[in-house]
């Protein structure tokens, strides 16, 4: 079961991932509530990915926005 804390923070994850801001400043504001209550109880972060798959995948968005570039359509 999860204490409110977590609860709250949950709540604060979910504003951030899917919320719309207005303006730089609400965001921060959220940013900075997040930081807050993440550092309340703190948790590692577990990579689930490795080296090689995350370098693959920094190479694939590069070669599609190089495509992006020198795509001779005019959008």
């Amino acid at each position: 079961m999860q204490t409110t804390s977590q609860c709250s923070i949950c709540e604060i994850v979910r504003r951030l991932r899917h919320e719309v801001f207005t303006s730089v400043a609400e965001l921060e504001e959220a940013i900075m509530l997040w930081a807050d209550h993440w550092n309340d109880d703190p948790k590692p972060f577990v990579w689930k990915a490795t080296a090689a798959d995350i370098i693959a995948k920094v190479q694939r968005g590069r070669a599609a926005l190089n495509r992006q570039i020198n795509s001779t359509t005019d959008h």
